[in-house]
């Protein structure tokens, strides 16, 4: 079967490079507009540790685990136990708890601090701080 000057074969492969080319194409653009957007999210400013060089474990596990392991402490410390500092909350607020002008900790689930940046962001609560320390705690203070 002829098609003004072509066969019905090679209007079916025509088609089909058109319908490719036009999905690469809005591909393309699909992935500029998603990278356009990440550039233009905003993400919270989050106060780093004054002393320490690392944390526990890097940024990106910590990210998306932290709450795994604080969890995940809290049972072997109530239900077996065993209490280690690696993954205690007591540590993580020794470490992140920053000081003010007069040299006073400012509590870490105050905004703009390095729990509530992040969690005021993502809209999760906090409600560690129902029970534990806000602030670094003496070693005289009994712990």
């Amino acid at each position: 079967m002829k098609m003004a000057g072509k066969t019905a074969g090679s209007t079916r492969s025509a088609d089909v490079q058109v319908t490719f080319l036009h999905r690469l194409v809005l591909y393309v653009m699909l992935l500029a507009m998603v990278s356009l957007v990440r550039a233009a999210v905003p993400v919270p400013d989050i106060p780093l540790p004054q002393d320490a060089k690392q944390c526990v474990q890097p940024k990106s596990i910590m990210r998306r685990e932290h709450f795994n392991f604080l969890y995940h402490q809290r049972d072997e410390t109530m239900r077996r136990g065993i209490r280690t500092k690696r993954y205690s909350l007591v540590n993580c607020v020794s470490c992140h708890a920053q000081k003010d002008a007069k040299q006073q900790y400012i509590p870490i689930n105050e905004k703009g601090q390095f729990c509530s940046s992040c969690h005021e962001y993502t809209a999760v609560k906090i409600d560690c701080f129902e029970c534990h320390a806000t602030v670094p705690v003496s070693k005289s203070a009994g712990q």
